[in-house]
């Protein structure tokens, strides 16, 4: 099989048949990879539609929207519900501060006490109980913002500054 093109090229036409015959080795992986590609693509949707036409697969889709705005329905709620929660919460008695003191020297035991009482702003009273032999004295000053307009005792001051700092000094309250 002589071809007078093939002379003229100067190619010879035993490594024409090498090329080709390597070109349908390379077509023929490339047919069994798509056809693998297929088949896994085939088992994957048979497994997703596996018992379910078109009319009950739209209907389990619709069924998981309905799911996800009664979920968004249920979040904003919650989300609400926090938020009043919270402005409940600034308002209630958060911080505690006490200091218990001898308020007489005559007296041991450290029976009389300041009590702080605090909001989450800081707000509230300072309750003095002052023991003596002849009875108890009860004082109470208002806390604004942490501050009081009347003038406190030290040991006043310092169960006021123990609430606002949460320091509880090793007392259970």
């Amino acid at each position: 099989m002589n071809s007078k093109i093939l002379e003229s090229i100067g190619i010879d036409p035993f490594y024409i048949l090498v090329v080709m015959f390597m070109l349908i080795i390379l077509l023929f992986v490339l047919v069994i990879g798509a056809n693998m590609k297929y088949n896994r693509l085939k088992a994957n949707y048979n497994s997703f539609m596996r018992g379910k036409d078109g009319k009950t697969l739209e209907k389990s889709i619709l069924s998981k929207f309905k799911e996800i705005d009664a979920l968004s329905t249920l979040t904003k709620r919650t989300r609400q519900e926090v938020k009043e929660m919270n402005q409940k919460l600034a308002g209630s008695y958060q911080k505690v501060g006490i200091v218990k003191y001898d308020a007489f020297n005559e007296m041991g035991g450290k029976l009389s006490f300041a009590l702080t009482l605090l909001d989450g702003n800081d707000n509230g009273y300072i309750i003095n109980a002052m023991h003596s032999r002849e009875g108890c004295y009860l004082y109470i000053k208002e806390i604004v913002k942490g501050e009081s307009y009347i003038e406190l005792a030290e040991e006043e001051a310092e169960s006021l500054e123990r609430a606002i700092y949460k320091e509880t000094y090793g007392l259970d309250i």
